[in-house]
């Protein structure tokens, strides 16, 4: 591709270069010349892409982007087409904007809940405002339409990731089941306006069919709301007044097919003052309905069999709704209940305890008064209660947000990191003391530290009234106790005595919380401990010597625990060695038996004559007999020896005694005439020998000495 090229392919050979000095590989041109496929190839490919002719000019649009200069010049070559998804809007399902519309759809459906059915059975409130009421009904319509675009945007959650795809949202939604009653709901039933007239706005009763939109607008009002209970108790007075309002309106519209004022059941005529105006006809309608479905009575008899049906009907209805709103209230108080007893302790059993003890007067008055302050003060004290649900790190980000000011007021965390304060957060635990009670007395056995959040409180004397000192928002105490500082004269107890003024907010944090957050931050537990030392100093409770010595004791005991340590690597070396050396020993042993067993194998087939230096032999046998003579053993009056060689099975020398053990040859091998064979190394008979190596050893030395 020397002079032939394109005046665009030069540009696009120029940003290749640059691009590869910027990213110091091959450009994408470069590698797509070295590709190892031929020109069939790449028109497969062309034609599976469904891509235009393939020029380096198009191929220099997937180049990483350079300067402006090289995005212009990109641009303005031919062929160039841009890759960038297509912006598209989509709503979070969990967000404000979906949260507010849905709120703002709430509204036509109630009005085509509420003002159809009275349209429909008021011919004359229809008849006066047509006007209002067709642009009412048609402004509803297109919020409907509009929100069946919303739903075409709107995302969906799939492994905790909020789906934007336009293309999947718009699958998910055409296969849902609130669709075919969306487009049911938006049906242009108007239409029939041209053949039945205005008066008929029933014509549009599918717009009812948008009701479970109106519940989940509900039920996000709900969980967003402050006051949820008073948000419940408001949804069921509004149903309650659509249920009364249908009723009325069916009722009117009764009335009017029986005739208006025929009978004391039915709804007046206009002859009645006032009946004539649709308003008053509306209310006197209501009022009925009212009667009916709260089954107060005091309602006209019926007359007409259509009127016992209705009556009945409204009577049913009423005990149905009776039972759903004593139900409602009463899951409401019972939540409201639970609400007070999750936040709040419930004083009834300490007072019972105390009236069953006989305990009383100022005790109980000071449990009552504490009782009524946390609940006047809107105090909190089982936070970890309410907050156990909730993740560890949003648990961490709601107690930060609640308590971290008041720690940043604290001196002594002032200077530590957000990651420690953010620890201590969640152990933290929130305690309320009342006015005269002592937080800790002098002596005591310290588990907790206090930091002041709010109130006021006196260091007393032994006396219990003279003040020594007051601490205020922002100060902590009863930290000596809990810090193991070398020197403390006074221990793990407590050093003085600490009284609440008033009523006191303290933040309470006990020892094993303590450690906790300090061994994961040594720079606040050595902060810690200095503060502590001075307070210490201060107070004439620090042993400077005994300090010193604790810190040469820790340093003797650091010391002998590295000698004991490189003691210990020094008796695994040994061990490791010695083990290496019995695993060698092991192994050359081994090598020796099965030599000397090679060479007992090798020993028979170089004769097949008698051993030397045998004993005198035993005249041989017929033939069919055993083979070579024999050893002559010691009798059984000589005891027991040494390990012997085994003899012929069933053969015995003179007198009867069991001759020695001889050397068995191998089995069926024979010499001429049917006798057997030279002998081989056997055990000893009767008794279990060692292990095969140790027994092929044994037998090679009985055979050696027999034979010497």
């Amino acid at each position: 591709m020397g002079s032939d090229r394109p005046a665009g392919t030069a540009g696009s050979a120029a940003a290749a270069g640059a691009a590869q000095q910027v990213t110091g590989g091959a450009s994408p041109v470069a590698r797509r010349r070295e590709s190892p496929r031929g020109p069939s190839s790449i028109g497969m490919a062309r034609s599976q892409r469904g891509a235009g002719p393939r020029t380096e000019a198009s191929a220099s649009t997937r180049l990483p982007p350079g300067t402006a200069e090289q995005d212009r010049e990109r641009r303005s070559e031919p062929g160039w087409r841009s890759t960038a998804a297509p912006r598209s809007w989509t709503l979070d399902p969990s967000g404000d904007w979906y949260y507010w519309w849905i709120s703002t759809m709430a509204l036509p459906i109630l009005y085509n809940w509420i003002v159809l059915v009275c349209r429909s059975c008021f011919p004359d409130l229809q008849e006066q405002h047509t006007v209002l009421w067709l642009s009412l009904d048609y402004l509803c319509d297109a919020l409907y339409l509009l929100d069946i675009a919303v739903c075409l945007h709107t995302g969906f959650l799939e492994d905790g990731i909020l789906v934007r795809d336009r293309g999947r949202i718009q699958r998910r939604y055409l296969r849902s089941l609130s669709f075919p009653w969306d487009v049911a709901a938006v049906l242009p039933t108007d239409l029939l306006y041209l053949r039945l007239g205005l008066a008929v706005p029933a014509v549009r009763a599918n717009r009812c069919l948008r009701a479970p939109r109106l519940f989940e607008a509900f039920d996000r009002r709900e969980m967003r709301t402050a006051h949820p209970n008073a948000f419940r108790v408001a949804k069921l007075m509004l149903y309650v007044f659509i249920t009364i309002h249908w009723h009325s309106c069916l009722y009117f519209a009764l009335s009017a097919r029986l005739g208006l004022g025929t009978d004391t059941w039915v709804c007046p005529n206009a002859s009645r003052p006032g009946f004539a105006r649709p308003l008053r006809q509306y209310l006197h309608s209501f009022y009925f309905s009212t009667l009916v479905l709260a089954t107060v009575g005091d309602t006209p008899e019926p007359q007409r069999e259509e009127e016992f049906l209705f009556v009945t009907a409204g009577f049913l209805l009423a005990v149905l709704g009776f039972a759903t709103i004593t139900g409602s209230i009463g899951s409401i108080i019972s939540n409201m209940n639970a609400a007070d007893a999750a936040f709040y302790p419930d004083p009834e059993p300490v007072r019972r305890y105390l009236r069953e003890q006989g305990v009383g007067g100022r005790l109980a008055w000071r449990v009552a008064h504490w009782h009524q302050h946390l609940r006047a003060q809107r105090k909190l004290l089982a936070e970890q209660a309410v907050l156990r649900h909730l993740p560890l790190g949003l648990r961490a980000e709601v107690a930060a947000s609640v308590h971290l000011p008041a720690l940043r007021c604290v001196g002594l965390f002032q200077s530590w990191e957000h990651g420690v304060l953010r620890q201590l957060v969640l152990r933290l635990r929130p305690q309320v003391f009342g006015p005269g009670e002592f937080v800790c007395r002098r002596g005591d056995v310290g588990h907790e530290m206090y930091f002041i959040r709010d109130g006021r409180l006196a260091v007393v004397a032994e006396d219990g009234v003279t003040q020594l000192a007051i601490l205020g928002e922002g100060l902590y105490f009863g930290e000596i106790s809990l810090i193991n500082i070398k020197g403390n004269i006074a221990g793990n107890r407590r050093t003085a005595n600490i009284m609440s003024i008033g009523y006191s907010d303290l933040f309470c944090l006990s020892k094993e919380d303590l450690a906790e957050v300090l061994a994961e931050f040594p720079s606040a537990r050595a902060v810690m401990e200095a503060k502590g030392r001075e307070l210490l100093l201060r107070m004439g409770k620090l042993d400077v010597h005994a300090e010193a010595a604790a810190a040469a004791a820790e340093e003797e005991a650091e010391r002998q625990a590295q000698a004991l340590e490189t003691a210990l690597e020094g008796l695994q070396t040994r061990a490791a060695r010695l083990l290496a050396q019995l695993e060698s020993s092991a192994f050359k042993l081994a090598l020796r038996v099965e030599r000397l067993e090679c060479r007992l194998r090798r020993r028979p087939a170089r004769g097949a004559g008698p051993a030397r230096g045998a004993g005198p032999a035993t005249p041989q046998r017929p033939a069919g007999g055993l083979g070579p003579p024999r050893v002559q053993g010691p009798t059984k009056a000589q005891g027991w020896g040494p390990p012997r060689v085994q003899g012929p099975s069933g053969a015995r020398g003179p007198s009867g005694a069991q001759g020695p053990p001889r050397a068995q040859g191998p089995s069926g091998s024979r010499g001429p005439q049917g006798v057997q064979g030279p002998p081989r190394a056997q055990g000893p008979s009767r008794v279990q020998g060692p292990p095969k190596g140790e027994a092929a050893g044994a037998g090679t030395a009985a055979t050696v000495t027999a034979t010497r």
